[in-house]
């Protein structure tokens, strides 16, 4: 069985229309070789961008459900990936994921906010639950918004490379590897990219040409992509390297003029991420 596929269980919300969160973390995952259990946080008609009030379907027993059938079941993860959450109580799912499985990689994408706010329908309390799950993960993954949520910064304005740096270096007291994503303000305006930090060791920063279009659920992509090469040994920066790459390839296979709400194409690129 040495040859068995890594296998992740990816605790995410999932949006039955628009490419975001686990609609695009399974796919990506699985093209990299890695099986992808998914539990959802929520079931949503749509992802929560810009595409009116979704129908949404939850049921709070699930998850606890869930885990335990996996864990009777004898089922060995080797990564609890982390993600949206609709409320503080979900992240005591994450926490028991975390003590049922405690070998795994534990990788939280901590979801809150962008563009200097936090996303609607998410309140004020969410943030220390998300600090708590920090506390305990391997790596976290969060935007410059989320950074400053969790360092408990007032929310940024402009979002620039020094700045993002400083979250990275600061935010390794809580986790021991950062990885800050969407800085911009590099070479120039010309390029956006990723900071990264460790405890004990150097910063580094992966830059990736500017491309003026943002779509909804790239930071999922991203951080599918991360978790995957991890789980195949690469070394952070270089995981880091090969989830920015794998974005912006997402976004070149999406027609200009495409709606940005329903994400990158991403099935036009999933071949790049296949074993050749």
């Amino acid at each position: 069985m040495s040859n068995a596929p890594k296998t992740v269980l990816a605790i995410h919300d999932l949006p039955g229309f628009g490419r975001a969160a686990l609609s695009v973390i399974v796919p990506v995952l699985s093209a990299l070789g890695v099986q992808a259990v998914a539990l959802p946080t929520a079931v949503l008609s749509t992802h929560t961008g810009g595409l009116g009030t979704p129908a949404k379907l939850s049921n709070p027993g699930y998850g606890p459900a869930a885990l335990d059938h996996y864990h009777r079941l004898g089922l060995q993860f080797d990564c609890i990936y982390s993600g949206y959450l609709a409320d503080s109580a979900q992240a005591h799912l994450v926490e028991q994921a975390f003590s049922l499985w405690p070998n795994a990689l534990k990788v939280v994408d901590p979801v809150m906010g962008d563009g200097g706010q936090m996303y609607r329908g998410l309140s004020a309390d969410l943030v220390q639950a998300m600090q708590a799950l920090c506390a305990r993960a391997d790596v976290i993954v969060p935007n410059m918004t989320e950074a400053a949520l969790l360092l408990g910064d007032e929310l940024p304005g402009v979002q620039g490379a020094e700045q993002a740096a400083g979250q990275a270096a600061r935010l390794t007291k809580l986790a021991p590897e950062v990885v800050v994503t969407g800085v911009t303000g590099l070479s120039d305006g010309r390029c956006i990219g990723c900071v990264g930090a460790g405890r004990g060791g150097a910063g580094y920063c992966v830059k990736t040409p500017m491309i003026p279009r943002l779509y909804h659920g790239t930071g999922d992509i991203f951080a599918a992509v991360l978790v995957g090469r991890m789980l195949q040994g690469n070394v952070p920066q270089a995981a880091v390297q090969a989830a920015a790459a794998f974005v912006a390839e997402c976004i070149r296979q999406t027609p200009e003029g495409a709606d940005e709400r329903l994400g990158v194409w991403l099935e036009a690129a999933l071949p790049k991420l296949m074993p050749r």
